[in-house]
């Protein structure tokens, strides 16, 4: 069982930024492993296995096998003093917004009730760059994304349309299709429903956001992946991140934010209020 509150999430990345250099780039650091790319009986690359992404909480920010992006005079180098100085001066682009983007950025305050701490789903991209593993599942017509936290779930089935139902029933984690691009696996994903940010932070996402996630095995240990962010309501142009993900040794755990949340039940967590029911 974890404990999962807000403060939690702030203490964790405290500790991640300064335990995290960037001099580590995503998918070109050696493993450590000399054996070949593992395949199935169908020849794919097999993606299997339990994998331990970099925690990303600001995916504006190099890291250690994570290569953010960031608008300039913004740099994804950037120390946090850089980034306060340019704060300072008023600019909080540090992606390229629209004007609705850069309003939504301005007034989010994780203080005034993000919708984790009140244990609601953290959405795809989310859930991707969270400090915990999760494990990909493979047959010849699926790939599945088992993750840790919160012990949550997102199924891709490789197929060329979206579902029908992609259109008046959009949800957290959005609908997602999946190809083959030689030895690359593209997963598509749309139909989110907007109520989720794209990470700790808060960089937000609107209903219109269509995520490409690329997934390339490099070794027996060790797996390339981008994300694309192609979003027109809050982005005037996509912008990428690269990252490396590691096999891990273990299985996955089980997690339960709402079991222990005291953050939430003493008040120091302010509970989300959902659209709907506004």
């Amino acid at each position: 069982m974890k404990l999962t509150s807000l403060i939690a999430v702030v203490a964790a990345l405290a500790v991640a930024v300064s335990a995290h250099p960037s001099s580590q780039g995503p998918g070109t650091a050696s493993s450590g492993s000399s054996e070949p790319v593992p395949r199935r009986t169908d020849g794919r690359p097999d993606l299997s296995g339990v994998w331990m992404p970099p925690y990303v909480p600001d995916m504006t920010v190099n890291r250690r096998d994570q290569r953010g992006y960031a608008e300039p005079p913004f740099s994804p180098d950037d120390t946090p003093q850089a980034r306060q100085a340019l704060s300072a001066q008023g600019n909080r682009a540090e992606l390229p917004f629209t004007a609705w983007g850069l309003q939504d950025w301005s007034n989010y305050d994780a203080a005034s009730g993000d919708y984790t701490g009140s244990c609601f789903p953290f959405g795809l991209q989310r859930s991707v760059n969270a400090p915990y593993p999760f494990q990909i599942m493979q047959d010849n017509r699926h790939v599945a994304l088992l993750f840790e936290i919160n012990t949550w779930h997102h199924v891709v089935p490789i197929t060329d349309a979206f579902p029908t139902q992609m259109a008046e029933n959009p949800t957290w984690y959005g609908y997602s299709i999946g190809r083959w691009a030689g030895d690359t696996f593209v997963v598509d994903t749309r139909g989110f429903n907007g109520y989720t940010r794209l990470d700790t932070v808060g960089h937000p996402h609107s209903d219109a956001l269509h995520l490409t996630q690329t997934f390339t095995r490099l070794d027996a240990t060790s797996l390339a992946y981008t994300v694309t962010i192609d979003d027109p309501t809050t982005y005037t142009k996509t912008w990428s991140n690269e990252r490396t993900f590691r096999l891990h040794d273990g299985p996955l755990l089980e997690y339960s934010c709402e079991e222990n949340n005291k953050g939430l039940w003493d008040g120091r967590i302010r509970t989300w209020t959902p659209p709907w029911t506004k």
